[in-house]
């Protein structure tokens, strides 16, 4: 069955997949070690710890949810147009449920709100 994409993209399709997951890789890492460090310079100027804290998870959460959007976009591009089995569907369909789960879940420790509660005003 994905035959017919490798035949005609060659390793293009699975090159991509890899550079994509590389990427949201990349981005946790860095954002990572940049909360770390402004967290460490902030102490060091004296900050309350607890607002060092709270800031450090703000900006560690936000760049999970950067990194997992480009990890989910690179296990789609994988199971589509690499290796398109029933089996790589089911196992696709598992992860981004996961992931999605995991996205939900940091977005309301981040914000409070639900996803989809965040264009809303208090004046309801």
């Amino acid at each position: 069955m994905t035959d017919g994409i490798t035949n005609i993209a060659g390793n293009l399709p699975e090159l991509c997949a890899v550079a994509i997951e590389l990427l949201g890789i990349a981005i946790i890492s860095v954002i990572a070690l940049y909360a770390l460090m402004h967290g460490g310079w902030r102490l060091l100027k004296g900050d309350s710890l607890s607002d060092i804290q709270q800031q450090m998870r703000q900006q560690l959460g936000r760049g999970i949810l950067l990194g997992l959007e480009f990890l989910i976009a690179a296990d789609i591009i994988h199971t589509v147009a690499v290796e398109l089995t029933f089996e790589t569907v089911g196992v696709l369909a598992l992860v981004v449920l996961i992931r999605t789960f995991l996205s939900f879940t940091l977005e309301l420790e981040l914000t409070g709100k639900w996803p989809w509660q965040q264009g809303r005003s208090g004046k309801e």
